[in-house]
């Protein structure tokens, strides 16, 4: 499940890619497949162990094309061990939310981030969000989990702060916000609630099956109560020199 809109945020083959908190690597796989050069980078050994065993896996079962690569690799998002100007691209979801130091972060995927180069930038979303949070306390106050909620505004100001420029904004997983909703309703380690089981069960089969009348309501709904909210933007050039400064 991608939360990523690669049809608004184009990817070529070849170009040097970094998934920063992968996580389980959803969108690292699909940069993968579609011939980037792939860095997969998280602070959970675990997730990142696994995360390597499918990147062999994929590359066994000539699901990346030839010039595709995939590294994955444990690293702190506000310390990044790579030189300036690294990547073409630079991914970060559903990951500022957890992080007290959010401007660092975009600090580094800036400096990581070669002038041109584009980045995409996925939170939860405010609305559906604050209900979460108003239905639970347990779904937010855990070690490592979200400290805060972005408005839209307030996240693309954030990343105009960084030095990016934003060029596109939407919302998606509209299915996803009522069984967040359930989940806090019921508790959010009750996977045994009837309701839960249930919705839980509808979103595998969509997901596997992709049958169109949910993919056509998921798009009807996602500007009104989409889970996640996705923003795209560049790292501007630096102009050029002046003749005249050039000149000095």
């Amino acid at each position: 499940m991608l939360t990523v809109d690669f049809s608004r945020f184009p990817l070529a083959a070849g170009d040097r890619v970094l998934d920063l908190g992968c996580g389980a690597g959803r969108h690292a796989f699909e940069c993968y497949r579609r011939g980037a050069q792939v860095v997969a980078l998280d602070q959970n050994g675990e997730e990142i162990r696994e995360v390597a065993k499918w990147f062999a896996a994929m590359k066994e079962a000539g699901e990346a094309p030839a010039g595709a690569t995939a590294t994955a690799m444990e690293g702190d998002a506000l310390n990044l061990p790579f030189p300036e100007a690294s990547f073409d691209v630079v991914i970060i979801s559903e990951v500022m939310e957890h992080i007290p130091d959010d401007k660092g972060v975009l600090a580094e995927m800036v400096r990581v981030l070669k002038p041109g180069g584009r980045i995409a930038v996925t939170v939860p979303r405010y609305g559906p969000e604050k209900v979460c949070w108003a239905l639970s306390d347990a779904y937010h106050e855990v070690e490592g989990g979200h400290i805060r909620i972005y408005k839209a505004d307030e996240l693309l100001g954030r990343m105009r702060e960084a030095g990016l420029k934003p060029y596109g904004t939407h919302h998606a997983h509209a299915l996803h916000s009522p069984y967040w909703w359930l989940k806090c309703a019921f508790g959010v380690d009750n996977d045994r609630a009837l309701p839960v089981r249930a919705y839980h069960k509808l979103l595998v089969w969509d997901i596997m099956k992709k049958p169109a009348a949910t993919r056509i309501a998921e798009q009807l709904l996602n500007p009104v109560v989409g889970k996640s909210f996705v923003a795209y933007a560049t790292k501007p050039h630096l102009p050029a020199p002046s003749v005249a400064a050039a000149a000095k």
